[in-house]
């Protein structure tokens, strides 16, 4: 069964950090640019940050820019999401997805439509 499993969500305190990790088990992950999108209720789901197979490319949304850091580890089939100086509006439920359907080295995007297989979920909240 092809299935990404994040963990790593929590609670913290505004300004503090947490790493959310994204895990693939039935598939190989690095031959697929990975996505972090997230949802925050009552919103629509949001492009976070996105990394290419060989995870020398990224992109960023604007309102994580310089705070949010993506990478990944293919020999540990995992992506992460390395979050810092987190605010009260980053509060959501983060989800990871893999764009099984593209391959090729270059790539990547923040367009939650290429992506075709995603996770569960995990709840990180920012509150004092």
């Amino acid at each position: 069964q092809l299935q990404l499993v994040e963990s790593g969500g929590g609670l913290v305190q505004p300004g503090g950090s947490l790493r959310l990790s994204c895990a693939a088990s039935g598939f190989t992950l690095n031959a697929y640019a990975i996505g972090w999108f997230r949802q925050a209720p009552g919103k629509e789901r949001e492009g976070v940050s996105c990394i290419n197979s060989s995870g020398g490319r990224t992109n960023y949304a604007d309102f994580v820019t310089g705070r949010f850091t993506i990478s990944r580890d293919n020999a540990k089939n995992t992506v992460y999401l390395q979050m810092n100086s987190l605010k009260p509006e980053d509060t959501a439920v983060y989800y990871c997805a893999a764009a099984r359907a593209y391959s090729g080295p270059y790539f990547y995007t923040l367009n939650s439509n290429a992506y075709n297989t995603w996770g569960q979920g995990t709840q990180v909240t920012v509150s004092s």
